[in-house]
């Protein structure tokens, strides 16, 4: 219990902060304005350290691969499965989101009128080549230092990533400079954080001061959206993977090993935490050493089907407050690809869900105000999005075998004894 306590300690406050920050809001309705500045400084202060943050930890852990050694079979193979059960999520996700509204009937007027930035309508046409340079570069180095461009970032903080990694030894240097300023601004980020009750609380008040109950009525829609999604993915999906992985028997060796994985990442909340757990799990299931000892830490970083469905229901979120077009093929495509981009990219970065969030307001164009309504999803969707982002690892790790070692793994791991 104490343990269980600890893991969800920060959470919890959290949430009751803006719990209470809501009920203040319905109470005291528009009087609740007069705290909002509490929440700027919690805004402005993440807005500070995003622009380092980004450069710092993406350049980082792209400049450290180049000690990591892989078999092309299974790294091959492990990508393949990562981005199949990835776009999967982001679909379902979808679809679920466009059956279950998150927010039906809300009053425009008044969100325009709390975030004057606001600017919903459509932006001047420009050809598609023109447009796609623009969303990946900008002409000149100090527009990367805007939180407007956020995505060109991420793309400079790559290749420069990738270029240390390929110098080498000379650059180790730069390398372990990379790794020393990510540690620094991860500890900023934390000392930030601990006002982050405070300043949610205030600024969610002033929110649903404005808005009313129509606010809390989407994070109530959202949440059972959430979970039937993650009934329908865990049973339904998991099952189709380990069915599709080694048939009937995959489907009994999956769900034999599965519900300790399961208890694990609900408790703790944490999918690294989840990796011991996970890694007896699997080999179990007769997945290879090799192949186990590859996917499961690799995936607690970046297989994240959790969390591609909570980028969908953030950025449909956001589409049904401001009354975008949810029906559009650009804008349903686009969906699918920065909800893909946040879930499962994102995740391999420190601070990535934050990072995330930014990314969707930096290539809508929403206002920087709605970084709290989105960081609420964050905090409700918690549990289930662990769940199945850790224990996802596992039916994946069948999946990749399946492709490294033929449809015959299954008994060729009974005839040498490898489950363990």
């Amino acid at each position: 219990m104490k343990s269980f306590f600890k893991n969800y300690r920060f959470t919890a406050i959290l949430l009751s902060a803006i719990i209470m920050g809501g009920a203040a809001g319905l109470i005291f309705g528009e009087k609740t304005a007069v705290v909002k500045p509490f929440g700027d400084l919690f805004l402005n202060l993440m807005f500070m350290i995003i622009v380092p943050l980004v450069f710092f930890s993406i350049a980082s852990a792209i400049s450290n691969m180049n000690g990591m050694k892989r078999l092309g079979k299974i790294m091959g193979s492990i990508l393949v499965v990562f981005l199949v059960t990835a776009s999967v999520a982001a679909i379902l996700g979808l679809i679920g989101a466009s059956i279950i509204k998150p927010i039906e009937n809300t009053d425009i007027d008044a969100l325009k009128a709390m975030m004057s930035s606001t600017d919903t309508t459509n932006q001047e046409q420009i050809p598609f080549l023109s447009q796609l340079v623009n969303t990946f570069t900008v002409p000149d180095f100090h527009l990367l230092l805007s939180r407007s461009n956020m995505l060109q970032l991420i793309v400079f903080s790559l290749l420069f990533g990738i270029s240390t990694a390929m110098v080498g030894e000379k650059a180790k240097p730069v390398a372990d400079f990379l790794s020393a300023a990510t540690a620094v601004m991860m500890k900023m980020v934390n000392i930030v954080m601990y006002y982050a009750p405070i300043g949610l609380g205030c600024y969610f008040a002033a929110v649903v001061g404005e808005l009313g109950p129509q606010i809390l009525e989407g994070y109530a829609r959202s949440f059972v959206l959430y979970l039937i999604l993650t009934l329908l993915y865990y049973f339904g999906f998991f099952t189709l993977y380990a069915f599709i992985a080694g048939g009937k028997v995959g489907v009994k060796l999956f769900w034999k090993n599965a519900i300790t994985p399961s208890v694990t990442a609900i408790a703790t909340c944490s999918s690294a935490a989840c990796i011991p757990v996970n890694l007896a799990a699997v080999r179990k299931m007769g997945v290879p050493k090799d192949i186990a000892e590859t996917i499961i830490p690799l995936g607690a970083n970046t297989h994240k089907d959790g969390s591609v469905f909570g980028g969908v229901l953030k950025i449909v979120f956001l589409f049904a407050l401001f009354g975008k077009d949810l029906t559009s093929i650009p804008n349903i495509l686009s969906i699918l690809a920065v909800s893909f981009l946040v879930g499962a990219v994102m995740g391999a970065i420190p601070g990535g869900g934050m990072i995330g969030e930014m990314l969707i307001i930096s290539i809508y164009g929403f206002p920087p105000e709605t970084l709290p309504i989105i960081a609420v999803i964050s905090t409700i969707i918690d549990a289930p999005a662990t769940l199945l982002n850790s224990t996802g690892n596992t039916v994946c790790a069948m999946l990749v075998t399946r492709l490294v070692e033929g449809k015959n793994w299954i008994s060729n791991a009974l005839k040498n004894k490898q489950f363990t």
